[in-house]
């Protein structure tokens, strides 16, 4: 069985930095796109941060490109996403998913196959 858990969320001051972590079990970790969504109140669900698990290749959002990097630990099949000078801008339900992927990232939420129950990231001004 395929489970994607997140850890990490919280409340915290904008400026300040969080964490997050995704945790992979029930599939092989090599080959596969996986990442960060986020889904704010009334709005759709948005790419933040993506990687591909096998080329290293990554994706970030124009909205956290300098703030934000994500990184795997495919010995613990664990993808990592640091978020630093968050702003109330970033509060959102923060969403794990996966997708086999030969070097790709996809970007589409509509193409990952798997998603984690998500974790609540809140930052206030």
């Amino acid at each position: 069985e395929v489970q994607l858990v997140e850890s990490g969320g919280g409340l915290v001051q904008a400026g300040g930095s969080l964490r997050l972590s995704c945790a992979a079990s029930g599939f092989t970790f090599d080959n596969y796109a996986i990442g960060w969504f986020r889904q704010a109140p009334g709005k759709e669900r948005e790419g933040v941060s993506l990687i591909n698990t096998s080329s290293g290749r990554t994706y970030y959002a124009d909205s956290v490109k300098g703030r934000f990097t994500i990184s795997s630990d495919n010995s613990q099949n664990t993808v990592y996403l640091q978020m630093n000078s968050l702003k109330p801008e970033d509060t959102a339900v923060y969403h794990c998913a996966a997708v086999p992927a030969f070097g790709v990232i996809p970007i589409n939420p509509a193409s990952y196959d798997y998603w984690g129950q998500g974790t609540q990231v809140t930052v206030s001004s």
